[in-house]
């Protein structure tokens, strides 16, 4: 007779422990601490007034203007995500990127927050078989950002990085893969400060999404009401046909990739077990 599934929350506990170490490994508290530190010597040096009026004009001139988006951002399905195929390149109305090799392909669909610990556990080890799939067009990945974490953090990462992701979605749609394998990797321990927009955006530039559209985007949080509602749509009604209750949600073919132990979640073996036998069925 075969176990009883275990419920989310057990999932969750038992991914924990390896969800912790990758985040550790990934932390750059030290550097920015110096920085900080750098900084604050600075402006005693400086004087208080002088200081903080360097560090405004500073932050000013680094600022551009917010870019006119719908509410809405583009290129999304109609469930939320971006959708992305051959080529590492996103489904847009103009673009559908395909294999010509005929048949039909597994498409694979994550939920995800940026400050989730759980979802960087089972990216980092699977991003590189994730991007050899979709970039052969042996599958297609659609990514839906959510963002209920914010709570993790201390200058709302969460959101941030997710509407970031949505800028790069709406404005340089071939560059989502990349910023969010970079985001994932480069995330924060839970309880701690954020990186700042201007390193999220240093994100985008590294993914080929460097315009000042997407900057403006993300300093001015463009799509912070369109997200918010999102994820309060995903939580509390089924979507698509499956209930979300939290972060990451993996479906292949609509079948929901489950793991008892944060070994099976981490195993990217595992997964590619998984989505045979999915499409097989």
């Amino acid at each position: 007779m075969s176990n009883p599934r275990p419920s989310k929350s057990e999932q969750r506990e038992a991914a924990r422990a390896k969800a912790k170490e990758l985040r550790e490994q990934n932390a750059k508290k030290e550097k920015r601490n110096k920085l900080l530190l750098q900084v604050s010597v600075a402006v005693v040096a400086l004087g208080i007034v002088g200081g903080i009026g360097a560090v405004i004009a500073i932050e000013n001139a680094n600022r551009v203007a917010a870019p006119v988006v719908s509410e809405t951002p583009e290129n999304l399905t109609d469930l939320g995500g971006i959708k992305i195929g051959v080529g590492l390149q996103a489904f847009t109305d103009a673009n559908t990127p395909t294999t010509d090799a005929g048949g039909d392909v597994p498409e694979i669909v994550i939920y995800q927050d940026y400050q989730c610990p759980i979802c960087q556990a089972f990216d980092v080890p699977n991003s590189a078989q994730l991007r050899s799939w979709v970039d052969t067009g042996a599958a297609t990945v659609e990514y839906r950002p959510l963002s209920f974490l914010d709570r993790a953090s201390l200058n709302e990462y969460s959101s941030r990085a997710a509407n970031a992701a949505f800028c790069v979605a709406n404005f340089e749609p071939d560059s989502f893969f990349d910023y969010s394998e970079i985001a994932m990797l480069n995330q924060p321990s839970e309880g701690g400060e954020g990186p700042s927009d201007d390193e999220i955006f240093a994100w985008a530039e590294e993914a080929g999404a460097g315009s000042d559209e997407v900057k403006g985007c993300i300093q001015n949080k463009s799509f912070e009401d369109y997200l918010f509602q999102q994820t309060q749509t995903v939580l509390s009604e089924p979507h698509g046909g499956v209930s979300i209750t939290g972060t990451p949600t993996i479906l292949v073919n609509g079948v929901q990739y489950t793991w008892t132990t944060g070994e099976e979640l981490t195993s990217a073996e595992r997964f590619a077990q998984f989505v045979q036998i999915a499409t097989a069925e």
